[in-house]
């Protein structure tokens, strides 16, 4: 922004100018990712509706019983991120808020929306969506609930239904998506 000295008239009050050199780059609108401070992505959304900005929080139902009480509950798909739509200039409006930890660039937003409508899409359904395990084939685990707990051991091979992992790239996780193996193809 540039301050000009003053205006033509009596009081000769200062005159704010966007600069040309910002151009349409700066209003163009694109993909952002805010990392957010912890516990704090419906919040985030919450702020961004009352600021007018676009912003996209995927949430799954997580249901949990309490003393004979069944409690469904929306939680965050990708705990810590929420995905905005904005233009440049409105970044100083999403970091001024009490929520946001970090707010970072997409370089793909083509790849970026691409896989971001999968996930929403797959959670449209009535198929049951939740994060990905970071748990493969190979990797040692210790087990943390049961009769067997404390036990370490190695993943041999998953069974039950198949899990298709939909990937969101730029933030290294997935969500996966439980369905029969006869409703895919090889791709």
């Amino acid at each position: 922004m540039i301050i000009l000295p003053h205006d033509d008239s009596p009081g000769g009050k200062p005159v704010l100018e966007m600069p040309d050199a910002l151009g349409p780059e700066a209003t163009r609108v694109v993909w952002f990712v805010a990392h957010t401070k912890s516990r704090c992505e419906k919040k985030l959304t919450e702020y961004c509706a009352r600021a007018g900005l676009e912003s996209t929080l995927p949430l799954y139902q997580s249901v949990k019983k309490y003393r004979g009480k069944t409690l469904t509950f929306e939680k965050p798909l990708f705990p810590g991120y929420v995905f905005l739509r904005m233009s440049v200039m409105s970044r100083p409006k999403v970091m001024q808020s009490d929520y946001v930890a970090n707010l970072l660039d997409v370089p793909c937003q083509e790849d970026f929306e691409e896989q971001l409508q999968a996930i929403l899409q797959a959670l449209g359904t009535d198929y049951e969506v939740r994060l990905a395990p970071t748990i493969q084939p190979g990797a040692r685990v210790r087990i943390k609930t049961g009769p067997l707990r404390g036990l370490e051991g190695y993943v041999e091979q998953r069974k039950g239904m198949v899990e298709v992992h939909l990937r969101l790239d730029f933030i290294s996780q997935a969500a996966a998506v439980k369905m029969d193996a006869d409703l895919l193809e090889l791709a």
